[in-house]
């Protein structure tokens, strides 16, 4: 069985790393996506199977009442909000991080295990910190885009900053391991659920793999600067603007090389009117 398993995955890599697919005509190179073809290659595999599976069940599952919803997305915002408090302390945002357990404390007690949010009526902030900003403010480059099978998309810092940190901070990790299977997939489920409105935008790109690299990689400079609204629509709505306006650049064809001109001819003089 284990064979068969190990067999199975390594042909599911060499299928994505030797299918590379190719760009669409007219596409330039964008040099923060050095591996585009595996890329664009792995991004096929996960839409293909995200109209498969995960697509059909978050439409299932916003059928659900609105406060299941609600109260299935706060309690997972606060069963790892410890991801949160320690990325507050590693980047020094000492305020932050009391507020956070604070929070954190307030909303497991008073709001029934984070099923209801009293901390932010209380005035205490919600933050959304990963290990992969913390390295981004401590001066690490973000370095090649990339998507994961299954995963998605990630920048090499984010992907490191995922599998270190902020997976040993996360509860969720030391559980056992078909909780913590059961419990991601829940977790992926509303989170995709979440993002279906933004779907129809995303279909109707030109590119919609540039489209949601030009996102992705806004976001997470957004997080690094520390420069992003306030508020989450105004955000959300920039985000998808910019992301526009970068895709339509990406796939416009370079400028051919201006044609040399004739110079223009030389006037002859007039010839002097006959008397």
């Amino acid at each position: 069985m284990r064979s068969t398993t190990r067999i199975s995955l390594l042909s599911l890599c060499l299928l994505v790393l030797c299918g590379c697919a190719t760009l669409p005509p007219g596409t330039k190179r964008d040099p923060r996506d050095p591996w585009e073809r595996v890329n664009r290659s792995t991004y096929k595999f996960n839409d293909a199977l995200d109209r498969a599976i995960l697509k059909p069940v978050a439409r299932g599952y916003t059928h659900l009442p609105q406060p299941v919803q609600t109260g299935v997305r706060n309690v997972f915002d606060n069963f790892e909000y410890p991801v949160v408090i320690v990325n507050d302390l590693l980047q020094g945002q000492v305020k932050a991080f009391f507020s956070d357990i604070g929070r954190l404390v307030y909303n497991s007690t008073v709001g029934l295990g984070g099923l209801f949010d009293p901390a932010s009526r209380a005035g205490l902030e919600k933050h959304d910190r990963d290990f992969g900003q913390t390295l981004g403010k401590w001066g690490v480059p973000k370095g090649p885009y990339v998507v994961v099978p299954l995963l998605g998309p990630y920048t090499v810092r984010d992907g490191i900053g995922s599998a270190t940190v902020d997976t040993v901070a996360n509860p969720r990790f030391y559980l056992p391991f078909w909780w913590n299977v059961g419990l991601y997939g829940v977790r992926e489920i509303d989170r995709r659920a979440a993002l279906l409105p933004l779907d129809a935008t995303i279909q109707s790109a030109y590119d919609p793999y540039a489209f949601v690299r030009n996102a992705y990689l806004q976001n997470r400079d957004f997080k690094v600067r520390g420069d992003q609204p306030q508020d989450e629509e105004a955000q959300e709505q920039k985000l998808m603007e910019e992301a526009l306006k970068d895709e339509d650049e990406s796939a416009q064809p370079a400028p051919s090389q201006p044609q040399p001109q004739a110079p223009p001819p030389q006037a002859t003089p007039e010839s002097p009117p006959p008397h």
